[in-house]
């Protein structure tokens, strides 16, 4: 009975001793992830302070016999860290902005030698544009076509386009002294409208500009009268035109040749002078002007200002380049291939008012009171086109001189 008592008694405590290690298990079993969380969270805050300690304390820290428990961390063997490492750390918490000083020098860049040849290179071509340019106005200047041009505006009535173009043709070729071909100018219109005091005009300038040697004034008929000269006319034109060049070559300047009555030039030296302005064996043929004066095609210029004679000036400029200019150098090249090559420039018929002024300037410089009423009467006895309500003098001012000399 006994016996019987102490087996219960020891079978109980064998299940209550039972019971009590099931539960611990279990409870292990459940609680081992917050038991980690809190072994964690002490081994933190244990190593938070001890670095709080030897902050504090740098005296201990660096002391050999510290004697200071190691904590156990994940992260290996615990490395010992200086203060000045930990200021270091809290020196990259801060989190000002730090603006480089002035007085830092930037590392010195080598010189690039390219750089300098490029601006040596620049400084030379920029000098010789402004050397260019001060050798085109100086030849502007020795030919003064300023001055030019106030004497065909005073001299010349009635041909204000064939004025402008001719001075902007002068005045390009005469910009420089080196040229690729001579300069050809025909001047075409009909009677008394001003070809020839244009010529003579042109001539008077340059004489004083360049110098008698370097311009030749040269009537057909005058120079050359009978068929039977023309060979010799020919040889001595050519001789003299060949000497003008290369004075003129010598000189660095440009000659000027000035033909009037061309219309009754020999085709014999027609050829010669073609010949000569497309000459390419010798340069100094090349830096010429050539004026050919003629009355050719006349009757498609009187044909054109009568059948344009409403329109107004605008529009007839634009016509004469455009339609008349093209018909005259077809009909001219026709006549010789001289002027293929030409500029031409024609010279319209002059209106009354134009007529006008003619016998203004004649009878100024034949010392007569150019009276107003008089010139008028004058004017009004020289026959004249009419169309478009204007009047187109027949004769131009060919009868002025003749008329003022009567008085």
């Amino acid at each position: 009975m006994g016996d019987q008592d102490l087996s219960d008694s020891g079978s109980e405590e064998q299940q209550d001793q039972d019971v009590k290690e099931n539960g611990a298990y279990n409870f292990s079993q459940l609680s081992a992830s917050v038991q980690a969380v809190v072994r964690i969270r002490q081994k933190y805050q244990a190593l938070k302070k001890r670095r709080l300690e030897i902050a504090s304390a740098p005296s201990a820290f660096s002391s050999p016999r510290s004697t200071s428990p190691k904590i156990f961390t994940f992260d290996g063997p615990m490395v010992s860290t200086s203060p000045t490492l930990i200021r270091k750390k809290k020196k990259k918490k801060n989190r000002k902005v730090l603006y480089p000083s002035s007085r830092v020098r930037k590392p010195k860049q080598e010189r690039s030698w390219a750089k300098s040849c490029l601006f040596l290179l620049s400084i030379i071509l920029f000098l010789q544009v402004y050397n260019a340019i001060e050798n085109l106005d100086d030849h502007v200047l020795r030919y003064d076509i300023e001055g030019l041009e106030k004497v065909l505006t005073r001299e010349v009535f009635g041909q204000q386009e064939v004025r402008d173009h001719l001075l902007s043709q002068l005045r390009d070729y005469l910009l420089t002294y080196v040229h690729s071909k001579p300069l050809v100018l025909s001047l075409h219109g009909p009677t008394g409208v001003g070809k020839s005091h244009l010529g003579r005009l042109l001539a008077q300038h340059f004489r004083y500009m360049v110098g008698e040697r370097l311009v030749l004034q040269y009537y057909v008929l005058h120079h050359c009268p009978s068929e039977d000269q023309v060979p010799s006319c020919i040889q001595s034109l050519s001789t003299l035109i060949s000497e003008m060049v290369t004075q003129a070559e010598d000189d660095e300047k440009i000659p000027i040749f000035i033909f009037d009555e061309v219309e009754h030039m020999p085709q014999q030296m027609l050829d010669k002078l073609h010949e000569l302005i497309h000459s390419s064996h010798m340069n100094e043929y090349l830096n010429a002007i050539y004026v050919f004066i003629s009355n050719l095609g006349h009757e498609d210029i009187t044909r054109f200002v009568l059948h344009n004679s409403s329109s107004t000036a605008a529009e007839s400029r634009t016509r004469v380049s455009r339609e008349l200019v093209p018909q005259l150098q077809h009909s001219l090249v026709k006549h010789h291939l001289l002027w293929r090559d030409a500029e031409i420039l024609p010279l319209m018929l002059l209106e009354k008012s134009h007529v006008i002024q003619c016998f203004m300037d004649e009878m100024s410089r034949e010392g007569f009171y150019p009276d107003q009423t008089h010139i008028e009467k004058l004017a009004g006895e020289i026959s004249y086109f009419f169309a478009g309500g204007k009047e187109f003098s027949r004769t131009g001012c060919k009868q002025v001189v003749a008329k003022v000399n009567l008085l």
